[in-house]
């Protein structure tokens, strides 16, 4: 599963149905017995997953694809920077991870600089066409949302190659240019890679996407691209090369993002594959894509502070949500896994999912400032007003009015890099431009086409869309010293993800794999009254008490499922020691390396 917007929706019926499933204990399979999760180090048998933590001192990368962690370490190995480095993970990811990610889609990343203790953002996300109109638009998708989902007019111009170079230009040591940082990447989709085991079922679910744009003739003939024959997607172990992308790729990092990419061979090839499916992108919006590097936001949790990139991500939510659970009181009077561990956090989450929706879209179309939204008096007062320690009452309240990859890397002077690089749902369109060995993103259907044109995330043409996809950063609230960077990714999950990674380190002590080895709950759909799902391993006891107390639950999510708990990457340093530890998403394909 990639980072894709959950389109559950429960019925009051369907609801009470179901509490009254769990209320009766038929559900009370997820565990032997009804004690609550606990912690006890290595070596404890009621996780999701069975990983130790990472430790080491000079620099390490977290990522979901091992030949792309070993990509950035060897980078590493040879002197470059985290932000050099994290080029040669994220391009690595596109071609291992092409089911997620790629040069058709956007990225964004937050970078923590060792000598100036400061964060700040990249946005590399692109805009709607400037000639697609919301008239042309309903037009064109007479059913809506389902039409629009997965057609041309869904792209968005893709920023990551932008990204990639304005992020070498920003921070940089100079000694690397991107073509060095790109051929790792490119030598391997060439030579050929084999693909992991959830990574091919993410690329088999996904893989009718790319096939539907192909004529019976051309899929008989072989010319279906991101296949391992042709037409098949590639089964766990087979062997994928990819000549395409690794051309793009040079072509990228000989002549820079302009003439190598968005004026060059996989510009026009882009534009003419849009166009050819009846889309209206043209040559001028591809040159009209460039990145913001807008000061990042962030709120205090105790004694660290919780950095996100500022809207059109999502991150806002996590920073309410987070600021919420503090001022309901010390929450080491909460015990790790127990239902009120997960009731607060829901219904903070709640609280953040109600301003998002209301108001996060383009920043520049937003009515309310950032800054207002994250305001701590605001934030505290909508806290205690709202919530009840013994029943769900946030998801009834007013509103005030959703595939990924992540990745972190560390090095050797300090700095760090939160990197996330997405092409929404899955594959996004499945829309490959020839001879480029890349899908196109579809994160137009991000913005809204139906209701209140008013709106901040309504649709108008050279807007950007809401997005999903948020890069973490945790630092001293006193000091301005890296506590962890972290990651979360998978749609809606992400701001989740943030805070529950948070509170598992900062309040009950868990080392980083830990934290990510923690049960999660995730509020499906990203709204004020979703559904909410919970890993298998959260006690039964747990569960029906969440159901008691009014929270419509789907329990026992297991095996591929655990997809929507999404990915999460974690590396944090030890202030005495400077010693980094790291933790990779067992859920995933992935691990963490360092040295």
């Amino acid at each position: 599963m990639g980072d894709w917007f959950s389109d559950t929706k429960v019925s009051p019926e369907e609801a009470e149905a179901m509490r009254q499933k769990v209320l009766a204990g038929a559900d009370a399979s997820s565990a032997d017995d009804d004690t609550l999760w606990e912690y006890e180090g290595p070596d404890s048998v009621r996780t999701p997953t069975r990983r130790s933590p990472l430790v080491f001192r000079n620099g390490g990368v977290a990522s979901s694809q091992p030949l792309a962690s070993s990509i950035g370490l060897q980078l590493l190995l040879k002197g470059a920077n985290a932000a050099e480095a994290a080029i040669g993970v994220s391009a690595g990811l596109a071609v291992t991870e092409a089911c997620q990610c790629g040069l058709g889609g956007d990225m964004f990343c937050l970078y923590y600089d060792a000598k100036t203790k400061k964060v700040s953002a990249i946005n590399g996300s692109g805009r709607s066409p400037a000639d697609l109109s919301l008239e042309k638009l309903r037009e064109d998708c007479p059913n809506g949302p389902n039409d629009w989902k997965f057609s041309a007019h869904a792209v968005t111009t893709p920023g990551a190659a932008r990204g990639w170079e304005d992020l070498l230009k920003r921070h940089g040591s100079g000694n690397f240019t991107l073509a060095e940082l790109l051929e790792p990447a490119a030598k391997l989709a060439e030579e050929g890679f084999p693909v992991a085991p959830l990574t091919s079922h993410n690329w088999t679910k996904g893989h009718a996407m790319i096939r539907k744009w192909y004529s019976d003739e051309e899929q008989k003939a072989g010319k279906v691209p991101l296949s391992v024959d042709g037409l098949n997607p590639p089964g766990p172990g087979d062997i994928v090369k990819n000549s395409d992308v690794a051309f793009v790729l040079r072509e990228l990092g000989a002549k820079g993002a302009d003439e190598g990419f968005y004026k060059g061979f996989a510009g026009k090839a882009i534009v003419e594959a849009i166009q050819k499916h009846g889309g209206v992108m043209t040559m001028q919006d591809l040159d009209d894509c460039k990145s913001t590097f807008d000061d990042p936001i962030s709120v205090q949790y105790r004694n660290v502070k919780l950095w996100e990139v500022p809207p059109n991500g999502q991150g806002i939510a996590a920073l309410i949500g987070l600021k919420g659970l503090e001022a309901l009181g010390d929450p080491s009077e909460v015990a790790l896994g127990s239902a009120d561990y997960y009731h607060r956090m829901i219904e903070m989450m709640r609280l953040g999912f109600a301003d998002n929706k209301a108001h996060v879209g383009d920043i520049d179309h937003m009515k309310v400032t950032p800054e207002a939204l994250i305001d701590t008096e605001r934030l505290q007062n909508r806290a205690k007003k709202y919530f009840d320690p013994e029943k769900a009452a946030i998801q009834g309240a007013p509103d005030v009015s959703s595939c990924t990859v992540s990745f972190q890397v560390v090095d050797k002077e300090g700095n760090a890099i939160s990197f996330v690089n997405s092409n929404f749902m899955g594959f996004g369109t499945g829309i490959v431009p020839e001879g480029c060995g890349f899908t196109l993103q579809n994160r137009g259907f991000g913005m809204k086409m139906d209701g209140d044109e008013d709106h901040p995330n309504f649709y108008a043409p050279s807007k950007r869309p809401y997005h999903t996809i948020l890069p973490g950063m945790l630092t001293y609230a006193e000091t301005d010293e890296l506590y962890a960077t972290i990651s979360n990714m998978g749609g809606n999950m992400q701001p989740q993800g943030h805070v529950q990674l948070t509170v598992g380190m900062i309040d009950a002590g868990l080392d980083p794999q830990a934290a990510i080895d923690m049960p999660r709950f995730c509020i499906s759909d990203g709204t004020q009254g979703g559904q909410v799902l919970m890993e298998k391993e959260v006690s039964p006891a747990v569960v029906r008490e969440l159901v008691r107390r009014g929270h419509v639950v789907q329990n026992n999510v297991d095996s591929h499922a655990r997809a929507i708990f999404g990915k999460a990457q974690i590396i944090r340093k030890d202030p005495n020691t400077g010693v980094y530890w790291a933790g990779s998403e067992g859920r995933a394909d992935g691990c963490a390396m360092g040295f």
